[in-house]
């Protein structure tokens, strides 16, 4: 039987998509899951063919999936997922992995790489910064990371939108310009459409106020766990950071293919700053940790002049007791008095400790010093803002 959605032209008007390079695509388990029944490619396909066609011309994508749950449901269909006990549903995201991987997997020539987070995960700056080293990573060796909720262990995760703000975090965590939201209905309407004839489509939202979100409906589908208003939510969290949002049908073919050809018929939610200016902020406001990283003047120089990250080779030393992930003071001493100037701010990839033993040290010596290394530069560029 033919969906109707597929072949309906969109109402929404034909706008331009914002430039980007590096996006996060959510796909919900409404677009997945077969009438309740597993997972059909049905719908996946044309997605997998809008990432690749994005991969081809030099883009970079992660795909955050819900359908766990919903696929193990046809594995055992007896276990009822929806009100059911949360070892139930936990159960059934196990039994379901598998397969909400290897659907993704078939559409690809590329590796598909399953990562399995937990809001716990990104809460944590330390466990935060390794998923960002990890995802950042699989990108760099042309690799599809698919990022899904480990729904096995998580324990209040499993309710109502969370692959949404999901999406969103990661959205953040991989530093991307643009949030796609994969939905079964054509976008953001005054009034829920699939109950008020008179609802109008929204194409663009410069500002998520309180009568924006007031348009969102529920739920619309038993497979999932959202509704349009937690779609709303993560599109408010990726405007805090700069991120553009957009949604759009993922079940009308000729919408998906068009997107693919830079030509949204959706709902294009704005930022409200750019991407750098809203990390800058952040940086420059954080709280500090108590500590200090001691640099010398050509470090001082190097991020002054060429923007470029702290080095060990620059260190001359580090004070107090911080962590991998803290936010901490970069200053140097200047004069033959010695007096101390702040340089600058940012996120340590290595603990206090570390960075006493590896202080003017070149990179590739980091290994060698310390047993492992987190990477070459103590404090990356993207991490650091100059006071």
């Amino acid at each position: 039987m033919s969906d109707p959605a597929a072949m309906t032209a969109s109402p929404f008007p034909e706008q331009a998509l914002p430039d980007w390079r590096r996006a996060v695509l959510k796909v919900g388990s409404s677009l997945l899951a077969a009438d309740g029944g597993g997972l059909s490619p049905r719908y996946a396909l044309g997605l997998a063919q809008f990432v690749s066609a994005n991969v081809l011309a030099g883009r970079e994508m992660v795909i955050v999936s819900s359908g766990a749950v919903a696929a193990g449901r046809a594995i055992l269909p007896r276990v009822e997922a929806n009100g059911a006990a949360m070892a139930a549903r936990q159960a059934l995201a196990a039994l379901g992995q598998a397969q909400l991987i290897g659907l993704w997997q078939r559409f690809f020539e590329r590796p598909v790489a399953q990562v399995l987070l937990t809001h716990d995960d990104l809460r944590n700056r330390r466990r935060y910064l390794n998923a960002r080293a990890t995802l950042n990573e699989l990108l760099r060796l042309g690799a599809l990371p698919v990022v899904n909720e480990n729904d096995t262990v998580s324990v209040d995760e499993l309710k109502l939108g969370d692959n949404d703000n999901l999406a969103a975090t990661v959205a953040a965590l991989v530093d991307a310009d643009v949030l796609f939201i994969a939905t079964d209905i054509d976008g953001l309407y005054s009034a829920d459409p699939r109950r008020y004839a008179s609802a109008q489509p929204i194409a663009q939202v410069h500002e998520l106020t309180a009568e924006v979100l007031a348009m969102a409906g529920g739920s619309g589908s038993s497979a999932g766990t959202g509704g349009m208003r937690t779609k709303l939510e993560a599109a408010s969290k990726a405007a805090r950071l700069g991120i553009e949002t957009i949604l759009f049908n993922g079940r009308n073919g000729d919408v998906v293919r068009a997107l693919a050809q830079g030509r949204l018929q959706g709902t294009r939610l704005h930022a409200a700053q750019s991407r750098e200016a809203a990390r800058k902020y952040w940086l420059r406001h954080a709280p500090v940790e108590p500590g200090v990283i001691w640099v010398d003047d050509g470090a001082v120089q190097a991020m002054r002049a060429k923007g470029a990250s702290l080095l060990p080779g620059g260190i001359t030393g580090a004070h107090g007791e911080f962590r991998r992930g803290d936010m901490v003071e970069i200053r140097s001493r200047a004069g033959d008095a010695g007096s101390e100037v702040s340089v600058a701010r940012g996120i340590t990839q290595y603990a206090a400790s570390d960075i006493r033993r590896i202080a003017g040290r070149h990179s590739r010596d980091i290994e060698a010093a310390l047993g492992y290394n987190y990477g070459g530069n103590v404090v990356h560029r993207d991490d650091l803002v100059l006071v």
